[in-house]
This record gives C-alpha cells, sequence and structure tokens, in this order.
C-alpha cells in the first residue's frame, strides 16, 4: 500500500509541476504551493497507515527506506497543519535512521531527501528553546542531520548549546557548561573572521567561560572570556545593533575580574560599559531590566571595595528600577531581590535604619520563593540572607537571628547545584562569624570547608592545578590550625589532631589516593579491587597526559573526560566503603588511624594559630596532651621567623670562627618559649627516656622555625651544659601524621639494598655556579657503603635528568649532591640541576618507587615549604617520602658543600659503624635519624652552626 502511496504522491508532483508551468511566472509558485497543500491533506488522513506500512517493513525491508522517507513527508505536512511540536520531534528522530539509509547516487537521495531533511531542520531550529531532556534530545536529533561540512552545521550547533545553556541555568550541572562551550567552540572555529555571526558566537562562548569560571574558578576561562568579549564588541562597532549586548556581557566579564583581583580599571571600565549600554536602552527596551540589574551590581561591587555612598544609593536606585520592570514570572527576578537585599544590607550596616534590614530579610526571603529549589541562584539567597540576619543579630543581639544566619551559612555551603568557589566562600564565611560569634556550629563549619576543599582540588588533573586552586582561597590558608585550636577550645584534644590532619597537605592526601595499597580489599572482594586499581591507573594516566597539552578545545575535551572518569572512581570508592570493614576507606582518618604515626615515638604537632598557639603531643597509646605556649604568639612567631632568616643569611657571609651570636639568642628563644614546655611534658608527664625518638610536626610558621636546633646554651651550677633538644631526643620531622604512618605501612615491603650515588657539581651554563667538592664527595660515600649492597654511581655527562630519574627508580638508597632550588611561585617547580635538564619536584612525584628506602639531599633548600601555602608542605624531601622514600635527610636552607661534606663522612661512618662485610645484618634506613644526630654533635669544631642545623630527617 505504501509503495503504491508513494507512486501516487510522485505523479501527483509532477503532474501539478506541468499545470504550473503554463502559468504566467507570477502565478506560478502560489498555485504550486496550493497544489501541494492539496496533496498533503489527502496524504494526511494516510499518516496512521503510513506508520502501519513502515512498521510492517523493518530493518532489512527492501522498502524499509521509502516506507520511512513517506512516514516523514507525512509528519512533516501534519505538523505545517497544526503546528504541533510532537511531529517535528518524530520527524527529525525518524530523519537521522533515514540518512544513513539513503547514501550519494539511490533514488530517494535523487528524489528530494536533503530538502526534506532541511524542511526538519529548519522547523527544529525555529521552535522555542526546550531546555528539558527532550528538548535537548530533539536539538541532538538535529545536529546528526548536520555533518561536518553542512552549511546549517554552525546554527545547528549553536542552538543546542543554547539548550545545554539554559539547562545549565536550571540544573546547574557543570556537565551542561562544559559541552556548552564544547560546541560553541567548534561554532567559532567554523564561523571565520568576516562571517556574518561570529561576533555573536564569540560573545556567547565568552559567557559560558565566564560562567564556568565562577562555577569552577579556573583562570584561563576568565582570561580567554574577556579576550573574546573584546573580539565580539570590536566587531559590534557603535551603530552595530547588538552592540549593547557585548557591552553587557563585557562588563559582567570585567566585574568578575575585578572581584577576583581587586583592579580599580577593570569596575571603572564595566561601570563606563553599562552606562553606554543603559544609552542603548532606553525606557521601553525590552531588555533594559538586565542592564540595570548589571549597572547596579557593578556599582555595588565599587561600593564594596571604595565605600562610595554615592555608589551604594545609585545601585539601590537601579535595583528597583530593574525589578519594577521584572515580570513576576522573569528567571531573573530572584537574583535581584537578593542583591538588591545585600545593597540594603550594606547601607544597615552605616545608617543603622531598621526599614532597611527589614526589608532586605523579606526581599531575600521573597527571592527564595522565585526560585526553584535546585536553583544555582539560591546560592545567592541564602548568603544575603545570612548577611542580614547577621547584621540585625549584631544590632538587636536576638540569638534567634544569630542561629537563622548560621543556618543559612549551612545551607549556602551545602548548595548542591553551586559551583565549589562559591560554596567553600560561604564556608569560610561561616567559620570566620561563627568564631567571631562564638557560635557552636564552628566545628561543622571547618570541617564543611575542608570538605569542599577536598571535593574541589580533586576536579583538577595536576598537582600544579591544584597548587593554584588551592592558593586561590588565600584569607582561607589559616584554617587548618585554627581549625585544631577551636576543638582544643572545645576540650577536644582528638578531634584536633584529626581536624589538622585533614586541612593540611590536602594536595599530597589527594595524590595518595590512587596509590593506596588494597591488599586487603584483594582478599575480601578481588573484582571490586581489580576495578579501583584499574579506574586508579585511568585517572593517573589521564591527569599526567592533560600536562602537556595547550589546545584549549583539547584542554576542554581532557578536563571532562577527567571529570568523569574520577566520578567513576568515586562511585567505586563509594563501594568499597559499603563493605563492613572498610567504611573508613580513604576517609579522612580518625585519631585511632593517626595513632599509629606515635608507634615508635610520640609526634608533636605545633600549632601556630591567630586565636592562640600551642602543642599537641601524640602519644605512643593514650588521649593526646595539650601543651599551652602562653608566651607566644602567632605574630611572635612570624617575627622570629624573619630573625631567622635574616640571622642565616649574615652568618652565611661570617668567617667559620666567628661567633654566632644572633643564632644563639634566637635558638634560646625557641627552647624556652617553645620547646622547654613540651620537653617538661615529654619527661614529667610521658616519662619519656633520654635519647628517645621525638618526631615533630610543626604547621603555619612552625614551619620555617628550625625546632630541633632548640638550645638553652646555658650552663648548670657544677659547670656542665645545660642540655639541648638533640641532647635529649633524637629528633625527626614528618610532614603529616599520614605520610608518617603510610611510610611505615611501606616498609613491609623490603628488598635487598641497592645504592646510588648522583652527583652534578659542573651543570650547564647558567644554572649555578660549579661545586667542587661533589665528586670527592661521591667517592667518600661510595666508600663508606657497605659492600654488601649494589653500588653504582651517576655523575658528570651521565647526571642528566633521565639518568637521575632512572637511578631514583632502580636503587632503594640514594645519595643526591647537586644544586637544589625551591621555587617560591610554583612550588612543583622545585628542583635539582642535573646536566641538561632539571630534575623538579613533579618529576619525582610521578615515579612511584615502593621499594625505595632512604635518600640524602645533599643541596640546597630541600625541605623548606611554600610559603603561600606552608602546610601543604611542599618540597622536595617531602616529594620523595610521598614517592616512596621512607627516610629522607633534608636541608632547610642554602649548604656549603665545602663544609657540608664533614657533615656527610660523620652520617656515613655513624650509619653504617655496626655493619661489617658479611655479617649479615641489613642497612636500616630507621637508623637515619639516630646516626644525623651523632654527625652533627661530631662536627661541631669543623662545621658552623647554621650548617650544622642545616640538616633535618623526615620519614621513619
Amino acid at each position: 500500500m505504501l509503495c503504491s502511496i508513494f507512486s501516487w504522491f510522485l505523479i501527483s508532483v509532477r503532474s501539478a509541476i506541468l499545470i504550473v508551468q503554463q502559468l504566467s511566472p507570477t502565478s506560478r509558485m502560489p498555485t504550486l504551493k496550493a497544489i501541494l497543500k492539496t496533496i498533503f491533506k489527502t496524504l494526511i488522513p494516510l499518516l496512521p497507515s503510513s506508520a502501519k506500512a513502515f512498521a510492517l517493513r523493518p530493518q532489512g525491508h527492501p522498502d524499509h527506506a521509502s516506507s520511512l522517507y513517506n512516514l516523514i513527508q507525512a509528519l512533516n505536512w501534519r505538523y505545517s497543519e497544526e503546528s504541533t511540536d510532537v511531529y517535528i520531534h518524530e520527524s527529525a528522530q525518524l530523519c537521522c535512521k533515514l540518512l544513513p539509509l539513503c547514501p550519494e547516487g539511490t533514488y530517494l537521495r535523487s528524489v528530494g531527501v536533503d530538502s526534506t531533511v532541511g524542511y526538519v531542520i529548519n522547523a527544529c531550529n525555529n521552535l522555542p528553546i526546550d531546555a528539558s531532556d527532550e528538548g535537548t534530545h530533539l536539538r541532538r536529533n538535529v545536529l546528526e542531520l548536520c555533518p561536518v561540512g553542512h552549511q546549517l552545521r554552525p546554527r545547528a550547533l549553536a542552538t543546542l548549546a543554547h539548550a545545554v545553556h539554559v539547562r545549565f541555568d536550571q540544573r546547574g550541572s557543570i556537565d551542561d557548561v562544559d559541552e556548552d562551550i564544547q560546541l560553541l567552540r567548534e561554532v567559532v572555529s567554523l564561523c571565520s573572521e568576516g562571517h556574518a555571526g561570529r561576533e555573536t558566537y564569540l560573545n556567547n562562548l565568552a559567557v559560558s567561560l565566564n560562567l564556568r569560571f565562577n562555577h569552577q574558578g579556573k583562570p584561563n576561562d576568565l582570561d580567554e572570556a574577556i579576550s573574546l568579549h573584546e573580539e565580539a564588541l570590536h566587531l559590534r562597532p557603535i551603530g552595530h545593533e547588538s552592540r549593547d549586548f557585548s557591552l553587557d556581557a563585557l562588563g559582567l566579564a570585567l566585574v568578575t575580574r575585578f572581584n577576583k583581583c581587586g583592579n580599580i580599571d577593570d569596575i571603572t571600565r564595566a561601570i563606563s560599559l553599562y552606562r553606554e549600554a543603559l544609552m542603548l536602552r532606553p525606557p521601553g527596551h525590552r531588555c533594559r531590566d538586565i542592564i540595570l540589574h548589571n549597572l547596579a551590581f557593578a556599582l555595588n561591587s565599587r561600593y564594596d571595595e571604595l565605600h562610595v555612598s554615592e555608589d551604594l544609593e545609585e545601585a539601590i536606585h537601579w535595583y528597583r528600577e530593574s525589578l519594577r520592570l521584572k515580570r513576576l514570572d522573569d528567571p531573573g527576578r530572584g537574583l535581584t531581590l537578593a542583591n538588591l537585599s545585600s545593597a540594603l544590607c550594606s547601607r544597615f550596616t552605616h545608617t543603622r535604619k531598621n526599614e532597611d534590614i527589614e526589608e532586605a530579610i523579606t526581599l531575600c526571603q521573597e527571592s527564595l520563593g522565585a526560585s526553584p529549589s535546585l536553583h544555582p541562584d539560591r546560592w545567592f539567597s541564602y548568603r544575603w540572607l545570612k548577611e542580614a540576619y547577621l547584621a540585625r543579630y549584631r544590632e538587636l543581639h536576638d540569638p534567634a537571628d544569630l542561629l537563622l544566619a548560621m543556618g543559612n551559612c549551612r545551607l549556602a555551603s551545602r548548595h548542591p547545584t553551586q559551583g565549589f568557589p562559591l560554596r567553600i566562600l560561604a564556608a569560610w564565611h561561616w567559620v570566620s562569624d561563627a568564631e567571631a560569634s562564638c557560635h557552636e556550629s564552628a566545628l561543622e563549619a571547618y570541617l564543611t570547608f575542608f570538605e569542599l576543599v577536598d571535593a574541589h582540588l580533586a576536579t583538577r588533573s595536576s598537582a600544579t592545578l591544584r597548587r593554584e586552586a588551592a592558593a586561590s582561597f588565600h584569607d582561607a590558608r589559616t584554617l587548618p590550625v585554627d581549625a585544631a585550636s577551636c576543638a582544643i577550645r572545645c576540650d577536644n584534644q582528638r578531634h584536633a589532631v584529626e581536624l589538622v590532619e585533614q586541612g593540611r597537605g590536602q594536595q599530597w592526601s589527594l595524590a595518595s589516593r590512587l596509590k593506596t595499597p588494597v591488599e586487603d580489599l584483594e582478599s575480601v572482594n578481588p573484582k571490586l579491587a581489580h576495578k579501583y586499581l584499574e579506574l586508579s591507573k585511568r585517572v593517573s594516566n589521564a591527569a599526567q597526559s592533560s600536562t602537556t597539552i595547550t589546545d584549549r578545545a583539547t584542554v576542554d575535551r581532557a578536563a571532562t573526560e577527567y571529570r568523569k572518569l574520577t566520578e567513576q572512581w568515586e562511585a567505586a570508592v563509594a563501594k568499597i566503603r559499603n563493605l563492613r570493614a572498610f567504611s573508613r576507606f580513604l576517609l579522612p582518618p580518625l585519631y585511632a588511624d593517626l595513632q599509629a604515626a606515635a608507634r615508635h615515638g610520640p609526634v608533636i604537632i605545633l600549632i601556630a594559630s591567630q586565636y592562640s598557639c600551642s602543642a599537641i603531643i601524640v602519644p605512643t597509646s593514650g588521649d593526646p596532651h595539650h601543651v599551652p605556649l602562653p608566651s607566644v604568639s602567632l605574630t611572635e612567631l612570624n617575627n622570629l621567623k624573619d630573625r631567622f632568616a635574616r640571622a642565616i643569611r649574615h652568618a652565611s657571609i661570617m668567617g667559620p670562627k666567628v661567633p654566632r651570636n644572633d643564632l644563639i639568642v634566637l635558638l634560646r628563644t625557641v627552647w624556652d618559649e617553645i620547646m622547654l614546655p613540651i620537653v617538661n611534658v615529654l619527661q614529667h608527664d610521658l616519662k619519656l627516656q633520654s635519647r628517645s625518638r621525638i618526631w615533630l610536626c610543626p604547621t603555619a610558621a612552625f614551619t620555617s622555625i628550625p625546632l630541633h636546633a632548640a638550645h638553652p646554651f646555658q650552663t648548670k651550677a657544677d659547670g656542665s651544659k645545660e642540655p639541648c633538644l638533640e641532647d635529649l631526643y633524637i629528633c625527626s620531622y614528618t610532614p603529616t601524621l599520614s605520610a608518617l604512618v603510610r611510610s611505615r605501612q611501606m616498609m613491609k615491603r623490603r628488598v635487598a639494598p641497592s645504592f646510588v650515588t648522583i652527583g652534578q657539581g659542573q651543570p650547564g651554563a647558567g644554572k649555578g655556579k660549579v661545586l667542587l667538592a661533589v665528586d670527592s664527595e661521591l667517592e667518600l660515600v661510595h666508600k663508606l657503603v657497605p659492600a654488601t649492597a649494589k653500588r653504582t654511581t651517576v655523575s658528570g655527562d651521565a647526571a642528566t635528568r633521565a639518568g637521575a630519574l632512572q637511578a631514583l627508580e632502580e636503587n632503594t638508597w640514594v645519595h643526591l649532591a647537586c644544586h637544589g632550588k625551591q621555587d617560591p611561585t610554583q612550588p612543583y617547580n622545585s628542583h635539582f640541576v642535573m646536566r641538561d635538564e632539571h630534575l623538579t619536584l613533579l618529576d619525582i612525584m610521578e615515579r612511584d618507587t615502593p621499594h625505595a628506602e632512604f635518600a640524602f639531599l645533599s643541596a640546597c633548600h630541600t625541605a623548606v615549604g611554600d610559603e603561600e601555602t606552608p602546610d601543604e608542605v611542599i618540597h622536595l624531601a617531602a616529594g620523595l617520602q610521598f614517592s616512596g622514600f621512607k627516610s629522607v635527610i633534608g636541608t632547610l636552607w642554602e649548604v656549603n658543600d665545602a663544609v657540608a661534606k664533614h657533615v656527610v663522612e660523620a652520617f656515613y661512618k655513624y650509619m653504617f659503624m655496626d655493619l661489617k662485610d658479611g655479617a649479615g645484618i641489613v642497612m636500616d634506613c630507621t637508623r637515619a635519624a639516630w646516626a644525623l644526630n651523632r654527625a652533627t654533635h661530631a662536627v661541631k669544631t669543623k662545621v658552623p652552626l647554621e650548617q650544622r642545623m642545616v640538616f633535618i630527617h623526615i620519614g621513619v
């Protein structure tokens, strides 16, 4: 039947063409349209029959394609008659099935498939944007009908991009933003310079990049957005009909950058752009309300920085005018209500006019009612409602207002469809406000902040990007120690240990997750363990491959792929946690887990907080001990740190026999005010025996002070010397308690020792001065290493980046002598200087050396942290420990290679003094702390104080 319908249709069309050819030219087209309309009106009743015929001719039937084509034609004409979207939706789906069945040269292709598909594409593109799943599915079908090279592909891409953009506005899924940007990048690439719509697509891409920056905080997105907006504005000169849109969009991006960087030129220009745009949208313009809102927002932002009351008053005026113009169902109404509330709250803090704060609260409550429960903009309503309640609380001291303020802090920081940067900001404000008001939710606020930062950093595919993301929260870098201080004030020392551990070293924790051993899991559920290991490997590989990509579109795709992989990895972790014995798998460790770090001696966490400075001693068993340091403040610690830096620089130019009086005074201060109260607890409360091992875990400003060298420099009544810290105990450091626990766990994997000495005393041009003592130091170490160990040396031309990396991977013990440099701006670029390229911290971190045991870093600045994020402990020695070395000797400042050789010689003599050829005694890296302690005592007459202090031990 369908075949006869199709034949009748073709004959009818041909007859119509013959008829109209006999008419005058002006009458032909109207007559043809009328005839065709009659023909298809005849066809429409046959639509059910067409569908039935299509069902009777499934895929593989010789007439399947023709049945499909006829059905599409019938649906199209049904749509043209009734304008019911469902028909064109179905046509689009069927066209996707038809095209592969009609390659060039086939009969159906010749009789009008292309024009039919073109009709479907145009009809779909002219439909109102529907951001529902069905609507975006339709746009995807349309895009499938427009393969690469198709003239309508740019519009199909842009329409789909618009649909997913609108869907993001409603749901807040970052996947939609990523797809939106990916689609628009292709559109821009297809519309080269001179293309009529290029400026629109540039503008749309820039808007989406700005949106993603707000959601994810990647600086490159904002920089690119502003660059694209500038190009779009250039293509829309004065007089262009769409110039107002570019002015508006560029203004918003500049306000965003101003709020991030604080450059007053950005906000001044943004306000100027908005004023020009406002002139282009006079009263009566359909989009005037948007410009009014954005101008008000810019003025309010400038007021927050400069506190010029005229800016605030004008902002309030324009917010009100924008609100007056908006319909009650306008999707932007909720944000305008919230922002007006913010401005009124700001005015209240200065004028104390009760009507301002009452209106601010009412407006914010109304804004919540104007937005769906999962709309991303609700975050702003929660944020400003918190500010309003808090402002009223400060005026009236009603506890109910404080409770409501903290409740809205909680809602803002946990709003699921808002991006991490704004949620982290809300949590930070929650911490600050709870501390200022002594509210009981402070500890919950700290925990929320750490969890959000952890999740945010996990979205970054490389260590460099994670550090960049962490550093962007500059004002919050003290929160780990502040959280511990808060727990101490709540008399919960166990929780203090957990919090300081959770907040510190987050980047090491994130990186180590992918290297977590799963032997216990394999014995319980080998299939799940295999899946977890496989996903960990894929995530790690994706992270490493992404570091070499420069093309922005490719970077976007790699980031999206990385995020999807991490989502799969997190799903596997969730399944593991469902197992009874693994409920805490990869969760922040509890005190009972962290106490394993103190198995062989107490760990002393030194907390430098703005609220108080103190120490927490984690003993081998039992509860932690809190040691107040009442004579020490954070300001004094920072001053002490700076004085040490100056004294060490001064000592480096002094003769070896000149007394180091400045250093002696400072070390006496460290002893009296910091270490003596701790030693008293160790001796009297813990009954710790002399020469026992202790581990120091400094935080914040403590990380830059040589605690291990604390010394009273006093004489007793009987003429003997008062013992210093290193006379009493064997001191080691650990970046975090988890790092020490991990190193101890890995000690089970012992293999036959192999020792390599790596030295580069003659780096390439411009890489540092020649180190004349390196070769003799290598020879000395080689002789002192027991002959039972496999010994090799890598030096001279062989000491390249690749050669050093290979040596690190293939040997269990390493001695490295060369230039070392800590990069203050990008600590992951800290490096050892080799003959060709630098051996960087990133290079070391990417290696997994589970059998490695010991490394002696005879180089400068190998154990000094990053000042920007000191509690991340990002330095070369920590990197070696992370990669597998359980015991590491590092340096806190510059090393003099000529005198350091004396320390090196004494160290290895003590390290191996009990080993004799064939004695069967194994080399033991846990002796390193004791050997260093003995060595620095032994060379007092040969090595000046600052060169003995420079060496520290990290690890087991």
